[in-house]
């Protein structure tokens, strides 16, 4: 049930519809509520005042429709300037980034003002009847400081529009995601004391008998697993004593009858105990990014690889996402993986949940930028820095063997691709400060090349 809030809460946060309406039902009670006010306390006060706004029925009536008919006109040309912002992020950035700009809560914002305030002005107008003492002075004037507050929402939002589809913007956006999902999905900072769970990892292992009598969970569907109800499903396993193990993790695709579960023992898996377990997995038609990091990661390898195509051709762009991809692989190397463990109160193994490891995620950051950036001098010497500096946060020997394995080869792509001996010497500079910062004692013998061999 967790699993499937999270992801109805995602799917509103992306939706341009969800928002607006909230603000429309908004402003019908604001409606309701003015009008009441103006028949109940506020009329005969607000014409006595000399500083407030009054006219008869028929010139209320000429401000309000104006003011309704001003804010549906501008309401579409907001709809025109977020599909055109749309279609250029589609086409520049890749179409997995229009999730990021249909979440943009100042657009849903913009939108929801415009068509609250058409409808807030179209309401009060319909009570506007008879002689000049039921004309609803307060409601009126609330109405004008509607229409000049929506002035300048139209302000920003123009201005919000043309900083939001610039690339620096659009890169640090997706970063601050990326860097959101760490801080959930990596809470643990290495050095801190593990909880009581954590520190049982080591010794946790699964039955002898779990391959041959465990039972499986299939999927019933095709299409991205996006998020696991992960206490759900120990909540489960606790109740009817069982040992769990995960097949698939969110970002896997998946197909009809594919194992996402392996259930241990078998016999005492009933169907309505699967159907429980079942129900914890949620499957759609895209990605997320709520306990998905590597999806983050490939939104900013996207941008990157796009930058680099030669229809592009935008090296800068590329190596800002080279940038904000080392910021965070620094975050990642200062902290505790998450133990794929899950125990009971009484400290027996319950659940065994396998995540993404530093060097899977520096693969997904590094591979595909890498292997279109070899004949790049700029983005390739980038690389290196960016490795040089995630190795100064790196103290697991495997995530440090990981960024070895990439800086080998980022080095091998240059001195094929690069045809500039300068360029190539430059690389080898970097590849050095990179052996550096790993504290690498024999800096040649795995290359098998010199600076002047290069």
């Amino acid at each position: 049930m967790r699993a499937r809030l999270l992801k109805i809460v995602d799917l509103l946060r992306t939706s341009f519809w969800f928002l607006p309406v909230m603000m429309a039902v908004g402003a019908v009670a604001l409606a309701l509520a003015s009008v009441s006010l103006d028949e109940a306390v506020a009329g005969e006060w607000l014409r006595a005042q000399g500083w407030i706004y009054t006219t008869g029925t028929q010139g209320a009536s000429t401000v309000l429709g104006t003011i309704a008919g001003s804010m549906i006109t501008i309401a579409g040309v907001v709809f025109s300037l977020t599909l055109v912002s749309l279609s250029l992020a589609a086409s520049q950035f890749g179409p997995h980034l229009l999730r990021n700009f249909m979440r943009d809560t100042t657009t849903q914002v913009v939108l929801g003002t415009f068509v609250a305030t058409f409808i807030y002005c179209l309401l009060v107008l319909r009570t506007i009847h008879g002689d000049e003492s039921a004309v609803p002075h307060l409601s009126v004037n609330l109405g004008v400081v509607l229409a000049f507050a929506s002035l300048v929402v139209l302000i920003y939002f123009i201005h919000h529009v043309a900083i939001s589809i610039q690339s620096d913007e659009v890169v640090a956006n997706v970063a601050t995601d990326l860097h959101e999902g760490i801080e959930r999905l990596f809470p643990g900072r290495i050095g801190e004391e593990l909880p009581p769970d954590e520190g049982q990892a080591s010794d946790a292992t699964l039955p002898d008998s779990f391959e041959e009598d465990s039972r499986t969970i299939e999927a019933n569907r095709d299409g991205y697993l996006q998020l696991i109800d992960r206490e759900a499903v120990l909540k489960t396993a606790i109740q009817a004593d069982l040992i769990i193990r995960f097949e698939r993790r969110p970002g896997h695709y998946v197909i009809e009858g594919v194992p996402l579960m392996s259930v241990w023992p078998h016999d005492r898996v009933e169907d309505k105990v699967a159907n429980r377990l079942h129900a914890a997995f949620v499957i759609g038609k895209q990605r997320t990014p709520v306990q998905d990091i590597e999806f983050a990661i490939e939104q900013l390898v996207e941008v990157a690889v796009r930058a680099l195509s030669p229809s592009m051709n935008d090296p800068f762009t590329a190596i800002s996402c080279v940038d904000r991809l080392g910021s965070a692989l620094c975050r990642l190397a200062s902290r505790d993986a998450p133990s794929p463990y899950r125990f009971d109160d009484a400290g027996d193994l319950r659940v065994v949940a396998p995540g993404p490891s530093f060097p899977d995620i520096t693969d997904t950051a590094f591979d595909q930028i890498r292997q279109n950036a070899r004949s790049n001098a700029a983005v390739t010497i980038r690389l290196l820095e960016a490795i040089a500096l995630v190795a100064t946060a790196a103290d697991r020997p495997e995530d440090r063997a990981a960024l070895r394995r990439h800086a080998d080869m980022i080095l091998r792509g240059a001195r094929e691709a690069l045809p500039e001996q300068e360029d190539r010497a430059i690389a080898e500079a970097r590849y050095r400060a990179v052996e550096r910062a790993l504290g690498k004692s024999h800096s040649e013998e795995t290359t098998g090349e010199t600076v002047q061999d290069a």
